[in-house]
């Protein structure tokens, strides 16, 4: 062994923490880096990585008895085959693990000892659990600067949010709000820049994709929100600030358990709608308070803990607001395309939250098209004694558009029980599932039963969810008016579903040419246009199907000239029947090797 070698060997390893501590001295002003900090290198040459089970069972092990001091428990890690790569188990393990009251004590100062000495990401991830069941407020500081490691923020906020929301928001912040808009904001919260907070909050950017859910939950938690609108209460852009900033929470193509899991979220909606009256009337403020409105009736926002009757009269007080002219006004505005869509918007809009049944209907749907500026999905919430089902249920996605559940009629019941689709991860289902229900009826009651939710590789109920009866005419009733309403709709939306409806009623004027109907709605990047996809496979019409496992994908695009949606229809149906779609859509999807085979060019943005 050469002198370098032998120094090395005898030198102790640095712990986590001081290592922490140094790059955060080493960092220009002693704030973190962008997308925080990486582990010390490790050399993990020749290491077999333990099964899932047999990790569990000797992480256990070396849990039972809790070791005295953290020497113990990485010898003990070491001897079993236990590596940092298998932190995520040692966090739900420590998180199960029985802790009598006579061991309460042990087991906090082991976690202290852990998390300031410890030289693994497993023996730090072991204290770091055991802070966030026993912890105290002592612990936050050392926990915040441990969670400026990427591999351990997550468990580092889990920990900090039962002991310090504030802390813990900043700490998430630093290491996963990446965008250039927010690193001033985030700047000014881990330096504690109380003076620097509120302007830099005010001066966020309104753009939906800087502000997720999560990120905009967790800027309310940083910066404790409520405080600065007590502290401020004539501030009326950080008034709205705070409006925008519980859309975004409540954002169903996001997380919109981010909203249920702030815990001011009640203090927050009743200042901006109890100060809402102070806002100046504009096109924004319009559209921030009418989808408020929307959450409270119909959204994510029902289910928070609300004290009885007021949420009734908040909505109330908004609706009261927003029929002012003064507002009208504001709604009616808009020259420029996106102004305008917003002020249609508005207008179609407008009056739907605060148009409720004076008692909760058993059950209702309701079609919410949201802010067109936030770019969110058409959703057909569905709410049972009120409250909407999929965000109580499933936080991943929102719950399908009205083409899918309604104009296809899979929410209609009939004697052969029908499993349905409500909702699906905003990724994929093969992602993070999806949400289902089987709907039946027996006599004179419609049942929803048999919920379940899936889960990449396992198939599982949602216990919380159960059966439910509802009256067979009622719910009848129901249906059809939901399948009826278009109020929602948009002239381009309106038009494809025209169309939609349309090819289900002739499939011919489709499968004549190959083709088979695909999806069918309006533009995402330009909602006046409609767009028709179709799949094309050689052989379809004549039931010879050539390679059907690799058909190619069209799209058609229809701007709205301005004519009647069912004149626009009508005429991209007759279309659609005399002439071959192929010459005039445009290939979106299969496969480049299928697409030049058959003689179509491939876009270059697929």
């Amino acid at each position: 062994m050469s002198a370098q070698e032998e120094r090395k060997a005898l030198t102790p390893p640095t712990a986590l923490y001081d290592h922490a501590l140094r790059l955060l001295r080493e960092s220009p002003e002693g704030v973190p880096l962008r997308r925080g900090y990486s582990l010390p290198q490790k050399n993990a040459a020749g290491e077999d990585l333990l099964p899932r089970e047999e990790a569990k069972s000797a992480i256990l092990k070396a849990l039972s008895p809790l070791p005295d001091d953290p020497a113990t428990l990485h010898r003990r890690f070491e001897r079993l085959g236990i590596q940092d790569r298998h932190r995520h188990l040692i966090k739900s393990s420590v998180a199960g693990l029985a802790l009598p009251a006579e061991q309460v004590g042990a087991a906090r100062a082991l976690g202290r000892r852990l998390i300031r000495t410890g030289t693994t990401a497993s023996a730090v991830t072991v204290g770091i659990a055991l802070l966030g069941r026993l912890g105290e407020p002592e612990d936050v500081p050392y926990l915040s600067v441990l969670g400026l490691f990427r591999d351990l923020t997550g468990a580092a906020v889990n920990a900090l949010d039962n002991l310090d929301r504030q802390s813990a928001a900043v700490v998430w912040l630093v290491v996963y709000a990446r965008r250039d808009e927010l690193q001033s904001l985030v700047h000014a919260l881990w330096t504690a820049d109380r003076q620097a907070v509120r302007p830099e909050l005010v001066a966020l950017p309104d753009s939906p994709r800087l502000v997720s859910s999560a990120v905009a939950r967790r800027i309310a938690e940083a910066s404790h929100l409520p405080d600065l609108l007590d502290h401020h209460p004539s501030d009326t852009r950080l008034l709205a600030r705070a409006g925008r900033l519980l859309v975004r929470m409540g954002c169903s193509r996001d997380d919109p358990t981010d909203l249920l899991a702030y815990r001011d979220a009640l203090r927050v909606y009743d200042r901006v709608v109890t100060r809402s009256d102070l806002l100046p009337p504009t096109l924004d403020n319009a559209a921030m308070l009418l989808s408020l409105a929307l959450d409270l009736s119909s959204g994510t926002g029902v289910l928070l803990d609300w004290a009885p009757g007021r949420r009734a009269a908040l909505l109330e007080s908004l609706g009261r607001l927003l029929a002012e002219p003064r507002w009208a006004v504001a709604g009616a505005t808009g020259g420029e395309e996106d102004k305008r869509r917003r002020s249609d918007w508005i207008r179609r809009t407008g009056r739907q939250p605060f148009t409720r049944p004076a008692t909760p209907d058993k059950f209702r749907i309701e079609v919410v098209a949201g802010d067109p500026a936030d770019r969110n999905p058409v959703e057909t919430r569905v709410l049972i004694d009120g409250r909407p089902v999929v965000p109580a249920a499933f936080g991943r996605g929102p719950v399908h558009s009205p083409e899918y559940l309604l104009d296809d009629g899979r929410l209609r019941a009939g004697e052969e029980p029908r499993e349905v689709q409500l909702a699906e991860a905003s990724c994929t289902e093969g992602c993070c599932g999806a949400l289902y229900v089987t709907i039946r009826r027996d006599a004179d009651q419609v049942v929803w039963e048999k919920w379940r939710q899936t889960l990449p590789g396992s198939r599982e109920p949602a216990p919380e969810l159960p059966t439910y009866w509802f009256d067979a005419s009622e719910y009848d009733t129901a249906i059809a008016r939901a399948e009826t309403d278009s109020s929602w709709s948009w002239r381009a939306r309106t038009i494809a579903r025209l169309i939609k409806a349309g090819l289900i009623e002739e499939p011919d004027l489709l499968s004549q040419w190959d083709a088979s109907r695909g999806w069918i709605s309006s533009g995402f990047d330009d909602p006046d246009t409609a767009e028709v996809t179709f799949w094309y496979v050689p052989g379809l019409a004549s039931g010879r199907p050539e390679r059907a496992d690799s058909p190619l994908q069209f799209r058609w695009v229809i701007p709205d000239d301005g004519t009647t949606p069912e004149a626009q229809a009508a005429a991209a149906l007759r279309r659609l029947g005399e002439e071959d779609p192929k010459s005039y859509a445009r290939v979106c999807g299969g496969s480049r090797e299928r697409a030049e085979e058959l003689g179509f060019p491939w876009p270059d943005s697929v």
